[in-house]
């Protein structure tokens, strides 16, 4: 069915995503001593802007028809190094550091945006240093005290070596912070001893070296990675319940003219609903599909809302779970969810047997939560099982209200694919501090998409992210819930035991060398993949709980 399916709804535009240009202001209303925004400064930038120029942002993969109820657009500006004479403007940063030690963005107005980042030229240079930033609230114009950004977050990625890690989109970043909407920003950034910015390279006889095989060098003067830039991210306005997107303009051969997409593509799409667990149409799955073709606009908008192509290609990866532009992915019973199986299998009716498969838990859709399908890359990418589940905080903050999560997902997107240069969302799903759970990288919530979010063990994984920052404040029960909920049903779908270990070969990290074969509980935290922080201190010590429950409601 899988390569049915894939060619009936692989029908996403090339259409350039046009979206009106948010200017800066070039004056600042600050406060005493707060300089204004230099002449010419760089414009801001949305969504996939044109490359070329002090702040154009790099188109992350090809644009397709844009969802105007959600544009949202991120603003690029460079940090320019800071001498010591400069630095007074910028109270607590060493006068000592050397040139390429220190960096900034003086105080200045700028379109609104909720969430920001740093990114630099190469992603694989790391920055070590600290990184801090002050905003001004959009609603008030007070601005805030200095806060600090993650800085370690090369570990959130693809796998060396694979297209999406090796392509030359991909930034380096640091995690990105969740401030609420502002309309001014300050950045320092300054270097501390550590590792110099440089690529990992092989070490040569008798030399050093880390797990993943590089060299690992003595400490060198001080420096900051090349091309640093703030990103701000604006998530756009999040659609009232059942607001639909404008219509898109008709794709040749629509002679409606109203849904983008062609009567060619509904007779597909209503062949595929029919083949949910089946390998191939049968009689009648051809015939409703050839009739599809022929049915009055009326017909057809009950059958299909308005949507980009890219959003009913996604939409669609989720048939049989839900119906095409669902919002949300219902709950269903332990009795229920046990045909879920057929969907992730693709209709092999062995694995169906299986007796431990959780409750499917409610999941918002990539179209509930507003994602702009224009922006990632076109396609699916699967990985052949799903062995375990790594765990992560985002450590973008726990500023945010539950009524706000669909906004931060919306910036964390944008931040992934358009500031940093991932083919899609990074984690497989996401779950905010009520215990909502979302669907992340897109491909359909039942299938082993390859994610972005555990670098070395991205394949054969999941990765869930916790929405906020868990390193001292303990996660909120019902996120920890609902993690338990989400593996209970996704990893007994193929077979897994939550309290079990499973064999996963690394594709390169800090902690284990690219080919080793290692053996990790089936729900990790990322800290047992890669050394780092993440989940924070507090949220991978709730992990055993999440196991216990997860094995409970898979009925083990």
């Amino acid at each position: 069915m899988r390569g049915f399916l894939c060619s009936s709804i692989g029908v996403a535009t090339a259409a350039a995503l046009a979206l009106p240009l948010a200017l800066t202001s070039p004056s600042l209303a600050a406060g005493p001593g707060a300089p204004p925004a230099p002449a010419g400064a760089p414009a801001a930038r949305p969504g996939a802007v044109p490359a070329g120029g002090p702040g154009a942002v790099p188109a992350a993969g090809p644009a397709a028809g844009a969802e105007p109820a959600v544009p949202g657009s991120t603003q690029s500006l460079p940090l320019t190094p800071l001498t010591p004479a400069s630095r007074r403007a910028f109270p607590g940063m060493s006068a000592r550091l050397p040139d390429t030690a220190a960096a900034g963005l003086a105080a200045r107005e700028t379109g609104t945006f909720s969430m920001v980042g740093v990114v630099w030229d190469d992603a694989r240079t790391e920055l070590h240093g600290r990184v801090q930033v002050r905003t001004r609230s959009a609603h008030t114009g007070t601005w805030t005290a200095w806060q600090d950004v993650e800085i370690h977050n090369r570990e959130h990625a693809a796998d060396p070596g694979t297209a999406e890690g090796a392509s030359r989109r991909v930034k380096g970043s640091t995690a990105p912070l969740w401030v609420g909407e502002s309309d001014g920003i300050e950045v320092r950034v300054q270097a501390e001893p550590g590792e110099a910015p440089g690529a990992p390279v092989a070490p040569e006889a008798g030399e050093a070296s880390d797990a993943a095989g590089h060299r690992t060098a003595e400490p060198e003067a001080l420096a900051l990675p090349t091309g640093m830039r703030i990103e701000l991210v604006d998530p756009g306005r999040t659609p009232a319940p059942g607001e639909e997107a404008a219509p898109l303009p008709a794709p040749e051969g629509n002679r409606s003219g109203r849904h983008g997409a062609s009567p060619a593509v509904l007779a597909g799409l209503a062949g595929s609903t029919a083949l949910a667990g089946s390998d191939g149409p049968g009689p009648d799955e051809k015939a409703e599909a050839a009739g599809a073709a022929e049915t009055s606009d009326a017909a057809q908008a009950t059958v299909l809302p308005a949507m980009s192509q890219a959003t009913i290609e996604t939409s669609a990866a989720n048939l049989g779970l839900a119906p095409l532009g669902a919002d949300a992915i219902e709950a269903r019973d332990k009795a229920g969810s046990a045909a879920d199986v057929l969907i992730a299998s693709d209709g092999k009716i062995g694995v169906a047997a299986r007796p431990y498969i959780g409750p499917r838990p409610r999941i918002v859709t990539r179209k509930g939560w507003g994602a702009n399908e224009s922006l990632r890359e076109k396609g699916f990418v699967y990985t052949g099982s799903v062995k375990a589940a790594f765990v992560h905080h985002s450590a973008s903050g726990n500023n945010y209200k539950c009524s706000e999560a669909p906004a931060v997902l919306r910036s964390l997107y944008r931040y992934h694919v358009v500031s940093s240069g991932w083919r899609d969302f990074g984690y497989n799903f996401a779950v905010d501090k009520c215990g909502t759970v979302y669907e992340g990288r897109a491909g359909g919530v039942a299938k082993a998409v390859l994610g972005a979010h555990t670098m070395g063990f991205n394949t054969n994984s999941m990765g869930v992210a916790v929405i906020g920052t868990f390193t001292s404040s303990a996660p909120p029960a019902a996120a920890v819930k609902a993690i338990a909920q989400l593996t209970a049903w996704k990893l007994g779908l193929y077979g897994a035991n939550p309290l079990g270990k499973a064999t996963l070969k690394s594709g390169g990290g800090n902690l284990y060398p690219k080919g080793k074969q290692v053996k990790l509980n089936v729900i990790s935290g990322h800290r047992d993949g890669f050394a780092t922080e993440c989940p924070g201190k507090k949220l991978y010590g709730k992990l055993g709980t999440a196991r216990s429950t997860s094995a409970r409601l898979q009925g083990r």
